[in-house]
């Protein structure tokens, strides 16, 4: 068949496809009935096809730029991406989240490993004077000593230059983070090392909270780290939980192939340390925003309330149920 009889018997069709698309494109799929949408794939199937032909037998460069662009617009009718599923999106956050966190094992032991650490930590430091001091033989006493200068002045009362709080925020952004990613990628080391950046966080910072209790300093210290407090050390829990039961899905299998229980722990893995993440995000907001301002103490200690209630409420009361979501 001439180039010529080829356009002149598929033309119809071409125009006819092209008419669907004009519709859809202004109304959406819902002007197409069942047979309206069979008659639509049948005629991108054929355009398709024309389309390759043309290519093969090298008809005109117009009528080939044409097919191209008819082709393109009933593709992106036909495989048009699907618009956020809002309602989707709210049973997952809050439903089917905390329902996991709640059930999570990992999570339990990274809790009690960090805040059992932590509170030990804490009381060491304070009790424990002797020279060198425990706080000295966690922290250093350089560090102890550049803590204190850090807080030497009320909190508040630098100048700051403009935009000091956005730099500080994006700081406090990459610092929280880096811990949490350090908890978590421990984790891999086969569980062992989720435990042991765990415990070593929870040290470390327990020495600090109990050191500072001894010294002049110490109420402005308390005073800054309130109000982000809840948010920062309950995403770091998360994370190391997170890291855990990734580390763990290469030792107990499950009777799986390891890369399968690997895939299966990743999957389980993402809710807990998307919850990590937008946790660490909003300590480092109230890190940089709220933390060094002038603010009442009674202002910052309101946030720390609201921030721990929001927590329960998040992880006990939306999460409570008999079993995981998966396995209902």
């Amino acid at each position: 068949m001439k180039a010529a009889e080829l356009i002149e018997s598929r033309s119809q069709q071409w125009q006819q496809l092209e008419q669907c698309c004009l519709g859809l494109e202004r109304y959406g799929k819902g002007r197409l009935d069942a047979k309206g949408r069979t008659e639509f794939a049948s005629l991108y199937r054929s355009a398709c096809a024309d389309l390759a032909l043309a290519d093969a037998y090298q008809l005109p460069a117009g009528t080939v730029r044409y097919l191209h662009q008819l082709v393109g617009r009933a593709h992106n009718q036909l495989y048009r991406s699907r618009r956020f599923a809002y309602g989707s999106w709210y049973e997952e956050m809050f439903q089917k989240v905390p329902r996991r966190l709640f059930h999570d094992g990992y999570l339990r032991v990274a809790f009690v490993v960090f805040w059992g650490g932590f509170l030990l930590s804490g009381f060491l430091a304070s009790k424990w004077t002797p020279v060198p001091s425990y706080a000295e033989s966690v922290v250093t006493q350089e560090q102890l000593m550049e803590m204190e200068r850090s807080f030497s002045e009320p909190i508040g009362s630098s100048d700051g230059a403009s935009g000091g709080e956005a730099f500080a925020w994006g700081f406090y952004v990459f610092h929280n983070t880096s811990i949490g990613l350090r908890c978590f990628a421990m984790g891999l080391f086969f569980g062992v090392g989720g435990l042991f950046a765990t415990l070593f966080n929870a040290i470390y910072l327990g020495a600090c909270f109990g050191y500072m209790t001894t010294q002049p300093e110490g109420e402005k210290f308390y005073e800054f780290v309130t109000a982000h407090g809840p948010f920062e050390l309950t995403a770091i829990i998360l994370s190391a939980a997170a890291g855990m039961r990734l580390g763990m899905s290469i030792v107990s299998t499950g009777g799986r192939s390891r890369g399968a229980s690997l895939a299966l722990a990743a999957k389980q893995s993402l809710p807990t340390m998307l919850a990590a993440v937008v946790l660490f995000f909003l300590a480092a907001v109230i890190e940089g925003f709220l933390s060094p301002s002038a603010a009442p103490y009674e202002v910052k200690a309101g946030v720390a309330m609201i921030s721990t209630l929001l927590l329960l409420f998040y992880l006990v009361v939306l999460g409570y149920s008999e079993q995981p979501p998966d396995e209902a």
